[in-house]
Parts: structure tokens; C-alpha cells; sequence
């Protein structure tokens, strides 16, 4: 495989569909958005696998929906681990990129920094929030948190409150390629069955705490394709799904050339903010003028750092909160 071939396929997620099995998929690669992701912040080893697992499932999720703005996932508990939260924002045209960012908050004191991230977490909730831009009502599906990692969390929402049988199988950490420097990398497998004109199930389910499970959804030969497949996915190891020797056409193949494989166009992926100082004016357009007082530096300013991509933002007081001057747009409103 040639470099140019290897970089073709990064920071991408690849549709594909198993036609003999009625069920669609993703393989999706990360190394840029990640290593982006992780730099600008010196997590511990336990978060930082964490915000992988989380951008990798928000990567994949993302493109499976008819999005016309963004997509959330947030997981939050009462552990030391207590938030991990992405956006996925689709693209602005056909042709261009998604964009991802991705941060955690963490209690240093309590968190066993080396140690598995997701019982860290605690009792809590993960969630998948779909905002499909102005004159819309955002969606909010949340589940209990369950299974061992995020990722079987994720097939429980799917289970749960979609009714789609779903499976994940994630593999992610720091590599080293030959001649280069250490650089996080992760990729990752998606199936999820095709939705059907069912009625909702009511009533518990065989997962953990009575959550529904694939196999409360399925049955019959739609059951017996699930479980084949599954069992074509367990195959996979981790070098395949990280790449970058291995292309995801390749892996696609050798997985599943028996069921049919049908591949679409790939989507590409980068990280990307939408933060900006007049949001953070926006932000703070709610305080009195004696509320931005109590923010003010002693340096006689009011400073603001973005969580996801570390921009920083120095405001001068008076022009921020509902009583600032110029209706609290900045000293160049008027320009």
C-alpha cells in the first residue's frame, strides 16, 4: 500500500451495507481529529481513553443520521471521571468534511489516572442529543450507564430507545509508524440492523437493569443474520481496525464477503469549533453589570477559555452583560 493510500483513508467513515443480512454499517478512522483532540489538553491515560471511545462512537453515530446541524453525545457521573462530551457537525456542503471536538471533566484528586476509565465514571447517564438547527425542537435520548464501556452503552440507546439492534467493536490508542512520532490513532466497526414498521416493545429486557438487548428485537431469521454477522465482526483485531495497512474496503471484504457488502461514498472528517467571541458575549448577555464585576480580573478584564479547542478570549467588562454599552456587541459594533 502506497502512503497516498494510507492517507486517503484517515480521519474518514466509510457507509457500507450487508445486503444478504439486511444490515448497515461504518468503518470509521481517526488519527488527526484525535491526536487534535488530545494534544491541546494533558488528560491522564484514563480520560484520555475515554474521549477516544466517545469521539469514535460520536464519528460513526454522526454519520448514520439525516443531520442537518449537530449531533451530541454526553456522558456524565457522579465518579471522578464526571463528563465526556463531543459534537458532530454535519457538513456544511456536499463534498466537504464533518467536524468533531471532543472534552472531559475530571476530579485529578479522586481519579486513578492509569487505571480503566469507565468504572470511573460512576453512576450516571449517557446521552445523544440531535439539534437540527433554527425553528427546530431538539431530541434527547438518554440511558442509564451499562455494559462495561461507553461503547456497549451506546448499543443499549440504540436497543433501548430506537429499538435498533446495534453493535460496536472500537479499538484505539497512541502508535508509532516508522520514522514518525507517537500519534494517537482508533477505528472502529458499526452494525446496526435495518429499521422496521414495528410496534414499540414494552416491558424489561434481558440487558443489565431490564435494558433491552438485540436479542429482545430480533428474532427468527433477522436473528439468525445479526448473530452471523456478529460473529464475522468478532474476528476483527485491533491492528485491522486502526489501520493504516489495512484499508477499510479490505477489512469490509474480509469480514463479511459472504453477506453481500455494498460500500457508499466516504465522509470526511476533521475537528472543528464553532466557538467565537460574540457567543461568548451571547453567553453572557443574561449577568448585570455587577455580575461581570465579580468576573473581572484585576488586570481589569474578563477572560474566557473554550473547553473544546482551547481558544482563549479577553473581553473588556463594559461591554458585556444586558446593561453593557453598544447592547453589549463590542467596541467595534459601530464599524
Amino acid at each position: 500500500m502506497t502512503l497516498g493510500s494510507r492517507i486517503a483513508w484517515d480521519d474518514t467513515v466509510l457507509p457500507f451495507q450487508l445486503d444478504a443480512s439486511d444490515i448497515r454499517g461504518r468503518i470509521a478512522r481517526l488519527d488527526g481529529v484525535l491526536e487534535r483532540v488530545l494534544r491541546q489538553h494533558d488528560y491522564p491515560p484514563a480520560i484520555e481513553a475515554l474521549v477516544a471511545e466517545v469521539a469514535l462512537l460520536t464519528a460513526m453515530i454522526g454519520q448514520t443520521i439525516k443531520l442537518r446541524w449537530k449531533l451530541s453525545l454526553q456522558v456524565r457521573g457522579d465518579g471522578p471521571a464526571r463528563l465526556i462530551a463531543t459534537d458532530y457537525y454535519a457538513p456544511a456542503a456536499e463534498g466537504e468534511p464533518g467536524r468533531i471536538r471532543a472534552w472531559a471533566s475530571y476530579d485529578e484528586e479522586r481519579l486513578d489516572p492509569t487505571g480503566p476509565g469507565f468504572p470511573q465514571i460512576g453512576k450516571g447517564y449517557f446521552a445523544i442529543l440531535i439539534d437540527q438547527g433554527a425553528g427546530t425542537t431538539p431530541y434527547q435520548g438518554i440511558t442509564p450507564l451499562s455494559g462495561g464501556s461507553l461503547s456497549a452503552c451506546a448499543e443499549t440507546y440504540f436497543a433501548q430507545s430506537e429499538q435498533l439492534p446495534t453493535r460496536f467493536e472500537l479499538a484505539f490508542g497512541e502508535a508509532r509508524s516508522p520514522g514518525q512520532a507517537e500519534a494517537w490513532r482508533a477505528g472502529g466497526v458499526m452494525l446496526q440492523h435495518m429499521p422496521k414498521a414495528s410496534p414499540l416493545m414494552s416491558g424489561g429486557g434481558s440487558g443489565e437493569g431490564g435494558l433491552l438487548g438485540a436479542s429482545d428485537v430480533l428474532s427468527g431469521e433477522e436473528g439468525e443474520n445479526w448473530s452471523r454477522a456478529n460473529l464475522l465482526l468478532d474476528t476483527v483485531d485491533a491492528l485491522e481496525l486502526v489501520g493504516p495497512t489495512v484499508q477499510p474496503t479490505e477489512l469490509l471484504v474480509r469480514l463479511f464477503h459472504e453477506e453481500g457488502p455494498r460500500v457508499f461514498d466516504p465522509q470526511a472528517v476533521e475537528f472543528g469549533c464553532t466557538c467565537s467571541a460574540d457567543k461568548v458575549r451571547q453567553s453572557l448577555s443574561i449577568y448585570s453589570a455587577k455580575d461581570i464585576g465579580h468576573m473581572t480580573t484585576d488586570d481589569g478584564i474578563v477572560t474566557a477559555d473554550c473547553q473544546f479547542c482551547g481558544a482563549h478570549y479577553e473581553f473588556a467588562p463594559e461591554t458585556l452583560g444586558f446593561e453593557a454599552e453598544n447592547g453589549g456587541l463590542g467596541p467595534d459594533a459601530d464599524q
